[in-house]
């Protein structure tokens, strides 16, 4: 597939089939989110996967701290967390990279597990202390993402709902 037959298969995926994913092939997408470029390359994140079906308390950890039923259908879980301290802030205004350097991080393990057949979806709307303390998660520690991984329960991709570009991109002549 094409890079962008891949981002056009990309998509929030909220039901997922129960099919286990092998871990290597969650040590690959984690491989691309391992390459990603971070400001001054410090990489300032962490991954924690949780992906065994008798890891009760990782499971109930995500599900307690997002509390929307779907989630539970996903076989696999990636935390994607921050380290505020390890992240390069921009010198003139103080404005702190993490988040960005963790967007392209965890985009390019949402787009290496669509080449691979598996679906993600990002969920930020989670309550962070829940997660942290469930999970016994250090202070350096800033949860920003919950990634569920596995294979979609339909084949069925959405359609895609995107501005124009005349609507997105000025051109400066």
């Amino acid at each position: 597939m094409t890079f962008n037959e891949t981002l056009s298969q990309r998509y929030s995926c909220r039901d997922y089939s129960d099919r286990p994913v092998d871990r290597r092939l969650l040590g690959e997408i984690l491989e691309a989110a391992r390459l990603a470029p971070s400001a001054c390359n410090r990489q300032p994140w962490r991954f924690i996967v949780i992906d065994r079906p008798d890891d009760t308390a990782g499971r109930e950890a995500v599900t307690a701290a997002y509390g929307r039923p779907w989630i539970a259908t996903a076989p696999a879980y990636i935390i994607a967390c921050g380290l505020p301290a390890e992240g390069w802030t921009r010198p003139f205004d103080e404005h702190s990279h993490i988040d960005v350097d963790l967007a392209i991080a965890v985009e390019h393990l949402c787009l290496s597990a669509t080449e691979h057949g598996l679906a993600t979806c990002w969920v930020c709307n989670f309550d962070p202390a829940v997660l942290r303390g469930k999970l016994g998660l250090d202070d350096k520690l800033t949860p920003v993402a919950i990634l569920p991984v596995g294979y979609p329960a339909s084949d069925k991709i959405p359609a895609k709902n995107r501005k124009q570009p005349e609507e997105i991109i000025t051109w400066r002549d």
